[in-house]
């Protein structure tokens, strides 16, 4: 990816990372053919430190910054989307975190290696007994479940308890619903999640963005923002990934019905720097917000209310505005990139689908515009 920087020791070494890239790449038909992430990928996520990333080294993590985690995830994504997306979801400690200390250790405790996908909404009435909850209920977008060892679902308490939770179990505890038939990101096999009369005790529930339970700095980036951070990150890849197919197209190509090369072509080549300024601005923002709250925590601060809402704002900035630099692409290719089997094709489907997800919603520009005028956004963004 031309002037875009990763530090690739830190996820196995360039060789073995560059070896995954590859490998993701060659495999995608496979993935969205069978709508799931092979698990064969899931273990050499695994291998890298997808999923322990963010896990603390007190307990066999790596503590890797937000940066480098979501650099890592762009990189996976231009290879493939959802590859990406799933890998994303090794953010997950700043969920789990949430839990309560001695369900945290117990997690950890055999390996820092746990792929957990879960899936909050609709949020299901679940029925409080002694030491616990019985959950009932179907839950939708389970990214990542085919693959996940532990899975978590949105419960609402009987009682009047004012915030949903999410119930945590393993995997086993839950059928997968295999009916993810969409546009985009179909290989990241976001079935339904059905679960039957499981007894999941208190100390395995937590409040989505509660107050985590774990020293560190991580812990003190606001996790809905990352969380919103790691899937718009995706475009980021996905953009990058279609500016080089096109770049590559035009290399020594000419046209059946003798008209320049697409590279020759003054609308083609103004097109294309429109989308390059577009990424590159986009992504620029998005990690420069990053940074300054990142900052902020390693010098021992919390992030102002200001610092947030930048971060919210270059995330969604950042997945339209890849998105559209995408759409440009392949609209300059004409029928060549209309194929399904096209790279192109591929990639404006799986970024239409980044755009849907309510994280980077229109609700978000209003909230973000809400602050710049002094007004509180509405619950659930900051």
């Amino acid at each position: 990816m031309p002037g875009y920087q990763i530090d690739k020791s830190l996820w196995g070494g360039e060789a073995v990372f560059n070896a995954l890239l590859d490998d993701v790449r060659t495999r995608r038909h496979e993935f969205e053919d069978q709508k799931y992430i092979s698990q064969d990928i899931i273990e050499s996520f695994k291998h890298i430190g997808v999923y322990r990333a963010m896990v603390p080294k007190a307990m066999g993590g790596d503590e890797r910054s937000p940066m480098e985690f979501l650099q890592m995830v762009e990189s996976l994504a231009a290879a493939d989307g959802s590859a990406g997306w799933v890998a994303s979801f090794g953010m997950n400690p700043a969920y789990l975190a949430a839990l309560p200390s001695e369900t945290i250790n117990k997690i950890w405790s055999e390996t820092p290696n746990v792929v957990f996908a879960g899936g909050i909404f609709p949020t299901q009435p679940a029925k409080k007994v002694e030491g616990g909850f019985i959950v009932n209920g179907c839950w939708k977008f389970g990214s990542g479940c085919m693959g996940a060892s532990l899975i978590g679902v949105g419960i609402q308490p009987d009682g009047g308890e004012p915030l949903p939770r999410m119930a945590v179990m393993p995997a086993n505890k839950v059928k997968i619903k295999p009916n993810w038939d969409v546009i985009g990101m179909v290989g990241t096999g976001s079935h339904d999640l059905v679960v039957e009369d499981v007894f999941v005790p208190e100390e395995w529930t937590f409040v989505r963005g509660g107050k985590p339970n774990i020293e560190s700095d991580f812990f003190r980036y606001p996790s809905l923002s990352f969380a919103a951070q790691v899937l718009a990150v995706t475009t980021a890849g996905l953009a990058r990934e279609a500016l080089d197919v096109v770049q590559a197209m035009a290399a020594g190509r000419k046209s059946v019905t003798g008209a320049p090369n697409l590279g020759e072509r003054e609308y083609v080549q103004i097109e294309i720097a429109k989308a390059e300024a577009k990424v590159r601005s986009s992504r620029a923002f998005f990690y420069e917000a990053t940074e300054a709250a990142w900052s902020t925590i390693k010098q021992g601060g919390e992030p102002s209310r200001d610092q947030v809402n930048l971060v919210r704002l270059a995330t969604t900035n950042l997945a339209h505005e890849c998105a559209e630099a995408i759409r440009s692409t392949y609209q300059v290719t004409g029928m060549t990139g209309a194929y399904n089997d096209h790279p192109l094709s591929r990639i404006l489907r799986d970024s239409m689908m980044c755009t849907q997800h309510a994280f980077m919603g229109a609700i978000t520009l209003k909230n973000a515009g809400a602050m710049f005028f002094g007004h509180d956004p509405l619950p659930g963004y900051l």
